[in-house]
């Protein structure tokens, strides 16, 4: 490994944690008089002088193996949320660690559970940073730091520990310079952003607050600076803007790229895409006819709350409109499955990922197909029309499995740490490992993560990290060999 570079690496992303600081201390002074200013100039301040002298002494350290990506993958994300706690900590919003640390791993991981039990006593200043966290980590904090590292200083390894095992299988590439390519992605990703603050505003939501939700939605986050989420404004329009971005946000960012180059045809053939679109045809039709036939809602409010919630925890983002706990038990078995489901591998989103299921599903039936019908047949599974290896398959199949042991055995875990009931103790560990945030329980849409042990938080905190780095890149610093030279 090469501890010089892993340092210089360090030293960038505290300097861009301590440049995301600006945006919120502007907030601060344009809502004075509330008491944050001072926390977040500290913050920056402390951020500055912890990476200044690792980005300038080892700025000359350029080489990165594949284990020094992974390591600034695995302790990159924890630095980052540390420093970004101090906030909080400084200001007495958030005065734990513990739970300040959580609460910023849960913004950048995308996760959005929170600890807070009154969300809209927080200074705006904090709100915009507790927001704005979703918006660095939707993309990747380490693919944003990466613009800013000198070329040749291995950004294709660390962009790889941080992406999806999906992405790996799609092996789609549209730009030849990774630099380039990660640039495009970030155009594309605040554009957004950008259309929806500016749909919100058009319907009446304060700047700020469509700031906040915007940030929250294309990332697929869920973070609100309202207690009641989105169900604060009892609105069809901000309910129906938010459905289309969130599902805008679980589309893999490659074919955004495509769509804008009019190649219709790469859109056609993508596997995924079409999958996705079923998914969430099935889910949200079978949800709203459930809570139509039953009389929760009328048709066009099923509509409206099934869809609106279907997509929400599809797509890993957690806003709420409704106490879904409250709603008949097939529509609640409806939404625990599909927090397995995630959206598109390149996407802002976490969660298995439709990839995988594909991938799945086609190997199922063609196992099937050659053991009880064509012994002698070759069949291959294939994705975008095209062929995909075998080790691939391996991939799809042993991800699931992993996901799911990391399940069972964390809700076990949480079960015998902070005594808690099966329901709770399993939707923590679903909603931290796939980043949704709310799940069901005492950990449901209207409650929060605060009456968690230190040792719990702590360990949903890490499954946030593993779920976010889709797995593989947090697991590995636990092999032995992994250490060594």
């Amino acid at each position: 490994m090469n501890p010089r570079a892993i340092a210089h690496v360090m030293g960038t992303l505290l300097l861009v944690t301590a440049g995301a600081m600006v945006p919120p201390i502007i907030c601060s002074l344009l809502y004075g008089g509330e008491g944050d200013l001072a926390a977040l100039l500290i913050s920056a301040v402390v951020a500055s002088a912890a990476g200044l002298p690792l980005w300038h002494f080892f700025r000359n350290s350029h080489e990165l193996g594949i284990n020094d990506a992974f390591a600034i993958a695995a302790f990159g994300w924890g630095l980052i949320s540390a420093v970004s706690a101090l906030p909080f900590m400084i200001h007495g919003s958030i005065p734990s660690f513990t739970d300040a640390f959580f609460e910023m791993m849960s913004g950048y991981t995308t996760s959005g559970a929170t600890i807070l039990t009154d969300i809209e006593a927080v200074p705006h200043g904090l709100l915009f940073w507790r927001s704005e966290t979703h918006l660095l980590g939707g993309m990747g904090f380490l693919t944003l730091t990466i613009i800013f590292l000198p070329h040749g200083m291995g950004g294709l390894r660390i962009f790889r520990a941080e992406s999806s095992p999906g992405q790996t299988i799609t092996k789609e590439r549209f730009v030849a310079r990774n630099r380039d390519a990660i640039t495009v992605l970030w155009i594309i990703y605040l554009a957004l952003n950008a259309a929806q603050v500016g749909l919100m505003c058009a319907g009446g939501m304060s700047l700020f607050d469509s700031l906040c939700h915007a940030f929250g939605t294309v990332s697929t986050s869920g973070y609100s600076p309202y207690n009641a989420s989105i169900g604060h404004y009892d609105n069809a329009y901000f309910d129906w803007i938010i459905i289309l971005f969130m599902f805008l946000g679980g589309v893999t960012f490659m074919l955004f790229y495509h769509a804008a180059r009019r190649e219709w045809r790469v859109l056609r053939a993508n596997t995924e895409f079409k999958w996705y679109v079923g998914f969430v045809a099935a889910f949200c039709g079978a949800t709203t006819l459930v809570l139509w036939l039953q009389g929760t809602y009328g048709f066009w409010n099923a509509l409206r709350h099934g869809t609106f919630q279907v997509m929400s925890l599809l797509t890993t983002t957690g806003f709420t409109t409704q106490d879904y706990e409250l709603w008949p038990q097939a529509a609640q078995m409806l939404l625990f499955a599909v927090c397995f489901v995630g959206a598109c591998a390149g996407s802002t989103t976490s969660g298995i990922k439709v990839i995988h299921y594909v991938v799945i599903w086609k190997y199922m039936v063609g196992a099937i197909k050659r053991i009880f019908l064509q012994p002698l047949a070759v069949v291959s599974v294939r994705i975008n029309n095209r062929p995909i290896d075998q080790s691939i398959v391996d991939l799809a199949v042993c991800y699931f499995i992993v996901n799911i042991f990391l399940v069972l055995g964390g809700g076990c875990f949480m079960v015998l740490v902070d005594d808690m009931d099966y329901l709770t103790a399993m939707s923590s560990v679903i909603a931290s490992l796939m980043n949704i945030g709310p799940g069901f329980g005492a950990v449901g849409p209207s409650e929060n993560y605060a009456f968690i042990s230190d040792v719990g938080k702590w360990f949903l905190a890490w499954n946030m990290l593993v779920g976010r780095l889709e797995m593989f890149s947090a697991l590995v610093i636990f092999y032995p060999s992994f250490w060594r030279k």
